[in-house]
């Protein structure tokens, strides 16, 4: 009974695997086919013979820029998010300040707010300070930490035993040192997590970039596939090749990531 149960489990895991992948092996394959074959033939059918043209034409339409702009804004937001998070949230969970626990919830009561609701007075506030369309509009109103990520390193930071950082103070370490020499190594795991979650959001971020930018000098993947789809209205082979590009590096990201992703699973469940 044990075996069949097993048995069933895993078919029924299988399916679930198999349903989730379909979409993303219809559009690898669809990548490497060419336009006349796509038209012509069955979605599902092999490319005959594969062939790269389609990435071709992508790097030639300067969808490489789209790429390094995409890269380069990302990199920015999570070392500053991660920074500034740390710090906010190292001071909402250790220091003691008057109200720190009222502006604690007060800020944490802004991811109520939908993010639309910002868009218009983040334009004006980029357009009076003449930053629209350059990558400064790109990053800042996501460079100094989030609600989420402020909340969920406090949680952390309070878990963490007093006697290391009463230990660190005894040593002479200031709150500096404490920070960066304790907290932080402690904090791995679920810094990572953190990490892997803003790179995601940040890497397909589309409403800000499309309202704050225009022309391709500083046209990120999301807006230069939605772009691509509409200038070529019919070339879905173009378009699966635009996405394959865009989902390849988060892959890569999460296989390196994954050990230390298992790993802060693990320790908050000990917790």
């Amino acid at each position: 009974m044990s075996s069949l149960k097993s048995a069933v489990i895993y078919a029924g895991l299988l399916v679930g695997a198999l349903i989730t992948l379909g979409p993303f092996a219809l559009g690898l394959l669809t990548s490497f086919t060419t336009a006349h074959q796509f038209a012509t033939g069955t979605p599902l059918a092999w490319p005959r013979p594969p062939t790269l043209a389609n990435y071709a034409q992508l790097i030639g339409a300067g969808f490489g820029r789209a790429l390094a702009v995409t890269a380069v804004m990302t990199a920015v937001i999570v070392l500053g998010q991660l920074s500034f998070s740390v710090l906010a949230s190292y001071a909402f969970a250790r220091l003691q300040f008057p109200g720190r626990d009222a502006l604690f919830w007060v800020y944490v009561a802004t991811l109520m707010v939908p993010p639309t609701v910002t868009v218009v007075p983040l334009y004006l506030m980029m357009a009076q300070l003449g930053l629209r369309n350059t990558f400064w509009a790109l990053v800042l109103p996501f460079l100094f930490g989030s609600p989420y990520a402020i909340f969920m390193l406090r949680e952390y930071f309070r878990a963490i035993p007093d006697d290391l950082v009463n230990a660190a103070r005894l040593d002479g370490a200031n709150t500096l040192d404490v920070i960066v020499h304790v907290v932080v190594p402690s904090s791995r795991p679920v810094l990572v997590t953190l990490l892997l979650i803003t790179v995601v959001s940040q890497w397909n971020n589309f409403m800000w970039p499309l309202v704050i930018t225009s022309g391709p000098n500083w046209r990120v993947l999301t807006v230069a596939t939605a772009a691509l789809q509409s200038r070529y209205n019919a070339q879905w082979t173009l378009v699966m090749a635009a996405t394959t590009l865009a989902i390849v590096p988060l892959i890569i990201v999460f296989v390196a990531l994954q050990r230390h992703i298992v790993r802060s699973i693990v320790v908050t469940g000990l917790k």
